[in-house]
């Protein structure tokens, strides 16, 4: 299985922030949340949850945590062998880390998938949840991109069972957290629009 939305009718929205790089946007987009009751779902690599422990534990304890790889590489271009390994790599880190199980929720580094490495992750137990809408606040303001523009593109797309990909990173360029900047903004336009959260199925 690869989700891309949620099989539902309701007027219901996951957020999901994936953490592969750095943590500046974490302490905004925690505090957003909880500030606005809003339930979350975080995908971590394993590279994430070891350079962050304290961080990935926190996250843990509060919100689904999901499982990103070990190292973030583009498991299409990678050996069986090494498809399977990142992926029990990373569960195995971020477990040892945090005390959480990331089955069944797992995303692919960078959304890239065949039906080969789709079968490899089922059979590791794990359905793979993709996205109804990237933010790309990950492009940053170097790449073009505002808090305005994040905020347009969620909500120019809002369906139900509509999944949203944030990240909680910085731009490595720039240092911007746009996903993180918008997401007050996003959250309370999802709410006026009649719609509620959930984490994903887990």
């Amino acid at each position: 299985m690869d989700v891309e939305r949620l099989a539902t009718s309701q007027q219901v929205v996951a957020l999901t922030f994936d953490g592969g790089g750095s943590d500046a946007g974490a302490r905004k987009i925690l505090d957003t949340l909880s500030a606005k009751g809003a339930p979350a779902t975080f995908f971590f690599t394993g590279r994430f949850a070891q350079a962050y422990p304290s961080l990935a534990a926190e996250i843990a304890a509060k919100y689904p945590v999901g499982n990103h790889t070990q190292t973030h590489p583009d498991l299409t271009t990678l050996a069986r062998t090494q498809v399977v390994d990142e992926v029990r790599k990373g569960r195995s880190t971020i477990t040892t880390v945090t005390g959480a199980e990331t089955r069944p929720l797992f995303r692919f580094p960078f959304g890239a998938r065949n039906s080969t490495v789709i079968q490899l992750v089922n059979e590791e137990c794990y359905v793979a949840y993709r996205w109804t809408v990237d933010t790309l606040g990950w492009k940053g303001t170097s790449g073009g991109q505002s808090a305005q523009s994040v905020s347009s593109r969620v909500m120019s797309t809002l369906q139900p069972g509509q999944i949203v990909l944030m990240h909680i990173g910085a731009n490595p360029d720039d240092g911007s957290t746009l996903d993180a900047d918008a997401l007050a903004g996003i959250i309370d336009s999802i709410r006026d629009a009649g719609y509620t959260f959930v984490t994903l199925p887990h």
